[in-house]
């Protein structure tokens, strides 16, 4: 019981690799049995919230903050599978093999925020990333298209580049602690000397910066995120990011001492992150790349809550980052049943899409309007709480006033290009561009994920809550 999500997904992947030895498969059966699944994960999620154990010689650690991550990673996997189960731009005969890599994705993940020793985390990140590298350029090339192997060549250039710094930091720690474990190695690195230490928790931050997307580990996004396939792309603009933030908030936890240095260094890419990621944004013209580099925004404002070191800055973080899947989520949803044969959409191909299709066209606004930072969504309510508490944490320090400025001016650049979408898709005529048909499943799950981004938006409290004390259980 313990682990029955993992178990779950474990199994709905031995499924589908079962499924991909036979070479005739209904794609109705193949979609409704991973429809199947990734609903069942979300309940089994949700059964085993409150469970706590720990498995494994104690490097396997179930307690409230790892099931807290693993009913969002569900939630994120089930809606994903939910709206992407037609895969349009996906071959036929590989959609087991898509799926088997999908859940495998999932499951790495999944154990990646129950993990608290050195070597099961890397093992969980490795999973779940080579999953992810695979899944890239499964994407069909009937209409001459080969973007997608150059994104899958990039993504696994650059996750290896990754996974090295993120080794050779855990290298560092072993040495400086002789132990794997964190919560040895909190005690070890304390007595450790200072730069040594600072340095190696630097080196395996820089793999989870990897999946967050945060300056200067973000080159991989606008490029995968256009090669993929958009049920893909949706998946990993969102689901990878929830393992990301669970175990930063577990490495800042090791910082030696309390080093401000990490609180600077955090402060720095948090900003670059902001700026690089908006002023890229404002120039795209392909809906994903300009979601991608939102993405790379979007990690700066994440780091505005870990830099402040304390339970309530973590809370807030994981309070926005369950908000951000949630309205990436809504947004992908659009994209996939805008495109007709999965291809890539231009910000021009959302024409006249409230005559069209307006349910998708609400969707899209509510989507928009929350990452853009407008009341009442949860995108506002998540960046107002992470720059006043930035702002508390400093307490009078200059440093923290500037950074916080620098970010609401962040908030302001970002709402021309959110809004330019919303502008085209309510402000112009379809002209000669086709309805969009999309089925009732997809429509119920769309209007599921404005309700979630109102109530988180309106209604936090209890969210934040939760999270605070799932973050007490670690700290």
């Amino acid at each position: 019981m313990a682990i029955l999500p993992e178990l779950t997904v474990l199994t709905g992947a031995a499924v589908f690799f079962v499924l991909s030895l036979f070479k005739r498969l209904e794609a109705t059966q193949v979609k409704n049995t991973a429809v199947g699944f990734g609903v069942l994960a979300l309940v089994a999620a949700v059964i085993s919230l409150t469970i706590e154990a720990s498995l494994f010689f104690d490097s396997y650690r179930v307690d409230f903050f790892s099931q807290l991550f693993k009913l969002m990673i569900a939630f994120g996997l089930a809606v994903a599978v939910i709206f992407g189960r037609e895969l349009k731009d996906i071959d036929e005969a590989v959609r087991p093999e898509y799926y088997l890599f999908l859940l495998l994705s999932g499951l790495g993940l999944m154990m990646l925020v129950s993990s608290v020793e050195l070597i099961t985390i890397f093992v969980a990140l490795e999973l779940s990333s080579f999953a992810l590298y695979l899944l890239v350029p499964m994407r069909s090339d009937a209409k001459g298209m080969r973007l997608q192997m150059e994104a899958g060549i990039k993504y696994i250039l650059f996750g290896v580049m990754a996974t090295g710094f993120m080794l050779f930091g855990m290298s560092y720690i072993f040495g400086l602690t002789g132990t794997t474990y964190l919560q040895d190695i909190v005690t070890g690195l304390q007595q450790a000397p200072q730069p040594a230490a600072l340095f190696a928790v630097l080196m395996v931050m820089a793999g989870f910066f990897f999946k967050l997307a945060v300056f200067p580990m973000h080159f991989w996004v606008p490029d995968i995120y256009q090669g993929a396939a958009n049920e893909t792309a949706g998946f990993i603009a969102t689901v990878p990011k929830l393992g990301a933030v669970a175990l930063l908030i577990r490495i800042t936890t090791l910082n030696p001492g309390g080093d401000m240095t990490i609180v600077y260094l955090l402060m720095f890419l948090a900003l670059c992150s902001m700026f690089y990621g908006n002023l890229s944004a404002l120039v795209q013209t392909d809906v994903k790349r300009m979601l991608g580099f939102s993405g790379i925004s979007h990690a700066g404002f994440i780091l505005l809550g870990l830099l402040t070191l304390d339970p309530g800055g973590y809370a807030i973080a994981i309070y926005y980052i369950a908000g951000y899947v949630v309205m990436n989520l809504a947004c992908f949803l659009v994209l996939c049943a805008v495109s007709r044969e999965g291809e890539n959409l231009a910000i021009e191909d959302l024409k006249g899409l409230h005559k069209r299709q307006p349910a998708l066209a609400f969707i899209l606004a509510v989507g928009l309007f929350a990452l853009a930072g407008i009341p009442p969504f949860v995108g506002f309510m998540g960046k107002f709480m992470l720059l006043t508490g930035a702002l508390s944490a400093g307490g009078e320090s200059t440093i923290y006033l500037l950074v916080v400025i620098l970010a609401a001016i962040n908030t302001a650049i970002a709402l021309y290009y959110y809004l330019s979408v919303v502008r085209v898709a309510y402000t112009t005529d379809p002209e000669d561009r086709p309805e969009v048909v999309v089925d009732g499943l997809s429509k119920a799950v769309g209007v599921m994920l404005v309700v979630l981004i109102i109530i988180m938006g309106t209604m936090p409290t209890r969210i934040i809550a939760l999270a605070d004390s799932a973050v007490r259980v670690i700290m």
